[in-house]
């Protein structure tokens, strides 16, 4: 693997996907030498103003030619917001193939075109009408991709070919005024953050909380001896004691063995003083807790959701299991707030559509129909898989992990409890700015402002 590393200000950076219909497509050109070499001085005068063009904003995407040449960087650029690309008539169709390293892509707002310092070659347009078209040639861009993803489909494929990624799910979204209130009000509220052997997300997870406000408090469960564990135990019962909130963080914890995901987590705070210690933060201190990814897995198998409270798992309990896919997924996802009852969800937007980074292997939610419809009616399904326009989903490009239902994130009876499977902690400024919709989707703030 080879790879290179460069430095810039946050703000200069661009992304590849073409962004809007209308824009001129253009060609910067290396110059070579007689033995196809860069000519170096030429090279980098001609970089140097395409950076300049980028800062000053005339630049909004590009992409650098390799050894496909020009259609494969314009088709990359049109599969990201499946846009068109309509290539000039006078653009000799040898150059479309043709390798050109060192050349870059570009595009720009028609208006800006004549600003451009670089020398360049304008080859196209941006379109609305999703194909590829040259002369009277047309390809659609779905087309093209298919055939794109094509030869690898066999090796490492992104459906699973599951039954039932065409049924319809029609819930209707859950409203109510009857939201549990806090009692025990505080100012700034603290939040146990426990980290084990294998967990990973926890520094994400602290700043979501302290930017929302919270104060944090970290701690290593230790298990290389019996000592560790019982001295461990103790810092875990202390940490619980002084907090508000509870925050299982993503991860593989005891990397997801014995047995899967979460065991070790969840068979910790199943000891006796440390059930006790999140029993006294729930049920004397209207405490909250949350559980993402791996942390969703610890509440599952906790029994805190949907029970809400520490009593295991029996065979008919909900469950997280194994993708359909099998295999570890990681992508950004859509998912749909599905009901307010949940003090975690009072600055979400019921029935907004919010885009978070999923990256687990055992996410796929299970549970009985008469579990299912138990949990819609009891407003304690929080979340759903959904496209981009908010409709809920089965197809697996949406429904990454085949969740029965779609479910993506469940409550405890009272709401107080709240685990999902999307990173909702790993957005922050300047993280998947190439990615559209609302990704925050408050739930720290939320949580903060209960205690308030």
């Amino acid at each position: 693997m080879s790879f290179a590393v460069d430095v810039a200000q946050e703000k200069d950076i661009i992304t590849p996907e073409f962004k809007k219909a209308g824009s001129k497509i253009v060609w910067l050109r290396t110059q070579i030498d007689e033995y196809d070499i860069p000519v170096y001085d030429k090279v980098m005068e001609q970089y140097g103003r395409f950076t300049r063009d980028i800062r000053d904003g005339k630049i909004i995407s590009a992409y650098a030619l390799e050894r496909h040449g020009i259609v494969a960087a314009v088709s990359k650029m049109a599969f990201g917001n499946r846009m068109g690309v309509k290539i000039e008539h006078n653009i000799d169709e040898r150059d479309l193939f043709a390798p050109a390293f060192g050349d870059l892509i570009a595009e720009v707002p028609a208006e800006k075109v004549g600003e451009l310092s670089i020398t360049y070659t304008v080859i196209g347009e941006v379109t609305s009408d999703a194909a590829l078209s040259y002369k009277d040639m047309s390809i659609a861009i779905k087309d093209a991709e298919a055939a794109w993803k094509e030869p690898l489909s066999q090796v490492f494929p992104t459906n699973s070919g599951a039954s039932g990624q065409e049924e319809k799910i029609d819930k209707e979204l859950y409203q109510t005024k009857d939201v549990h209130i806090c009692t025990h009000k505080i100012a700034q509220p603290t939040v146990f953050i426990p980290v084990f052997p294998g967990t990973n997300c926890e520094y994400d997870s602290a700043k979501a909380f302290e930017r929302a406000g919270a104060k944090t408090i970290i701690k290593v469960f230790k298990n290389m001896n019996a000592a560790d564990i019982i001295d461990s135990v103790h810092v875990f019962e202390q940490a619980i004691d002084q907090s508000q909130i509870i925050m299982f963080p993503g991860g593989f914890s005891a990397g997801d063995e014995p047995d899967g995901s979460a065991k070790f987590f969840a068979t910790a705070f199943q000891n006796a003083k440390m059930k006790e210690a999140v029993e006294r933060l729930l049920n004397e201190r209207d405490g909250l807790v949350l559980g993402i990814c791996n942390g969703f897995q610890t509440l599952v198998k906790l029994g805190l959701v949907p029970g809400g409270a520490i009593t295991g798992q029996n065979e008919d309990s909900p469950t997280l299991t194994y993708n359909t896919i099998g295999r570890h997924i990681s992508k950004m996802v859509y998912t749909k707030v599905v009901t307010n009852k949940s003090p975690w969800l009072q600055k979400a937007e019921l029935g907004g559509v919010y885009t978070n980074p999923a990256s687990h292997g055992e996410g796929r939610f299970v549970a009985s129909g008469e579990w299912i419809d138990k949990l819609f009616a009891n407003g304690q399904v929080a979340t759903q898989y959904c496209d981009p326009q908010g409709n809920i989903s089965m197809d697996e490009e949406w429904n990454v992990n085949g969740s029965y239902c779609a479910i993506e994130g469940i409550t405890s009876p009272d709401g107080r409890v709240l685990g999902k499977m999307a990173h909702s902690e790993r957005r922050a400024r300047s993280v998947a700015v190439n990615i559209y919709g609302e990704q925050d989707l408050k739930i720290f703030e939320s949580g903060v402002d209960y205690f308030k």
